[in-house]
């Protein structure tokens, strides 16, 4: 006779989870007290941080991450970043304790109301009904992780890990579930149909997208290939001849880069993703819209004139092999976005005056390895980031598609810790760091070689500037030029460097650029920039 407890280990050593995420609270300790030596507890000194870790590290490892949070408390300080999961489409199992099962109903101290405080970001929130369907339960919470591309929970009470488990009841799971994504030839003969007949077809590449099968497509559609604006990640590498860009995030400017295309074709990417909004239709009259997504959600939501709820990589390889050769002259009209972006950036300051965004942007594409990862939250600089730092492999974009702040520390922490040979940047605005600053304890105490790039103008700057654009605003809210970002970090054990100078920038990237894949420490560099108008 065993227990609760030992069957869950054996369900998470199954499925590969014997990395805990976690920051521990008094309805944990049944479950991780003498944790075996097989499983790996990572701590994070805030929930946020928690899942944030568990998200870089599904990411990184290509799997569902494990991540264990404290009743009420815990699960309701890690719901934005459960929130950026969901968003993001990562898989994760987030284990939540529960008070003693035996007098929940007495409502005691600590017993969580957990029921929809996540809301309906998690894919799954399950409640065992008995202690012995836990393992089942959490068996069951990955599959739906890996199917549904999100955040599954499992509500324990803390009585539930000792409970005996005899091994004969079955667990409602399968032991081992596959999932076939070949599409048949002839499902797809509407696809091809009208890709082939196009006059200017184009590519929208999604989060979702199939970079090594999206490249082959879209050079034999020989087509511009447009990024989705607000994407979790890049899905078509930016140094591509045939790359055109960011779509703009606003319907107007949607129909003006989509003009003069008669078919587009988004590949795991919604049908469009947009944030002013604007009245008028999404695309000109005459242009078809088809959209290729293993999101259910995305699919059923898109208003596409032709959809497919299929795996975008067995798509893309297919419409690859059927689509004819495209004749001389019968391809696109190259829109472009990315020309002129490098000479459009000043060098050094004059005079030695401060330093703007888009030179630390330009000294840090100049020195940036082909293969490092790089996770953006400095919304003011997204856009100028987009232009000078093309994402030449897939992760060498990667940023919270949810728009909350707090994920990109974590995350870079999560990421470098599931590759430890790949180079991970993140390249993060001031206010946006200090929700994540946890995530630097944990970084150093595992040495965790992660780069961490702070453009600090000591205020909320997009916010500014979208008060100032309505009606010529004031904001309310006072700049907060009084925090020190590394002395904050040094403060959690985190190494920092003061840059304020173009020499001081142009020297450190210098020093530390050629150290990202073998460093086991990490580094954050607080780079005070001026606000740019």
């Amino acid at each position: 006779m065993t227990t609760i407890r030992d069957a869950f280990f054996d369900v998470l050593r199954h499925h590969g989870l014997t990395t805990i995420f976690g920051n521990p609270g008094s309805t944990e300790i049944s479950l991780l007290a003498g944790l075996p030596d097989d499983l790996r507890f990572v701590l994070g000194l805030h929930e946020g941080s928690v899942v944030g870790m568990a998200t870089g590290w599904a990411i990184g490892g290509g799997r569902p991450a494990l991540a264990v949070l404290h009743t009420t408390a815990g699960l309701g300080n890690a719901v934005g970043a459960i929130a950026t999961a969901r968003a993001n489409r990562v898989p994760l199992v987030v284990v939540v304790g529960q008070q003693d099962r035996r007098h929940l109903a007495l409502e005691p101290f600590l017993a969580g109301r957990l029921h929809g405080l996540a809301g309906e970001y998690p894919v799954r929130a399950d409640h065992p009904v008995r202690p012995q369907d836990v393992p089942g339960a959490t068996a069951r919470a990955v599959h739906e992780a890996t199917t549904f591309r999100g955040p599954a929970l499992v509500v324990v009470p803390m009585d539930d890990w000792d409970a005996p488990f005899d091994g004969v009841e079955p667990l409602a799971a399968p032991r081992r579930l596959l999932r076939p994504s070949r599409v048949a030839d002839a499902d797809l003969a509407p696809l091809v149909e009208l890709l082939a007949g196009a006059r200017s077809p184009a590519l929208v590449a999604g989060a979702g997208s199939a970079w090594d099968a999206l490249v082959p497509l879209a050079e034999r559609l020989g087509c511009p290939v447009f990024q989705e604006p607000f994407g979790a990640r890049a899905g078509f590498p930016q140094d591509h001849s045939q790359y055109a860009g960011v779509l703009p995030a606003d319907r107007p400017g949607l129909r003006e880069a989509l003009a003069g295309h008669d078919v587009v074709l988004a590949v795991g990417a919604p049908v469009f993703r947009q944030y002013p909004y604007t009245p008028g239709p999404l695309v000109a009259a005459g242009t078809v819209v088809a959209l290729v997504t293993d999101d259910p959600a995305e699919a059923h939501r898109s208003p596409a004139d032709l959809a497919y709820l299929a795996s975008p990589a067995d798509v893309c390889d297919r419409l690859t092999a059927l689509l004819p050769v495209r004749e001389e002259g019968h391809g696109h009209e190259d829109g472009s976005a990315q020309s002129g972006g490098e000479a459009q950036v000043a060098q050094a300051p004059a005079g030695g005056g401060p330093l703007r965004t888009v030179q630390v942007l330009r000294e840090l594409a100049a020195r940036l390895p082909r293969d490092a990862a790089l996770i953006e939250e400095a919304p003011s600089a997204r856009s100028d980031l987009h232009r000078l730092v093309p994402a030449r492999t897939p992760l060498g974009f990667l940023s919270a598609a949810m728009g909350g702040l707090g994920f990109a520390l974590p995350a870079a922490v999560g990421l470098r810790m599931a590759l430890p040979g790949r180079p991970v940047i993140a390249v993060v605005g001031d206010g946006s760091a200090l929700y994540g600053l946890h995530a630097l304890w944990s970084a150093a105490h595992y040495r965790v070689g992660a780069l961490f790039v702070v453009l600090s103008n000591g205020r909320y700057a997009i916010m500014d500037r979208l008060a100032e654009q309505r009606d010529h605003g004031k904001a309310p809210w006072p700049p907060f030029t009084e925090v020190n970002m590394g002395a904050l970090a040094r403060s959690l054990g985190c190494p920092a460097r003061h840059v304020g100078t173009y020499g001081e920038l142009t020297a450190a990237l210098d020093e530390i650029m050629p150290t990202l894949t073998s460093r086991d420490e990490p580094l954050l560099l607080d780079v005070s920039v001026t606000v740019d108008p």
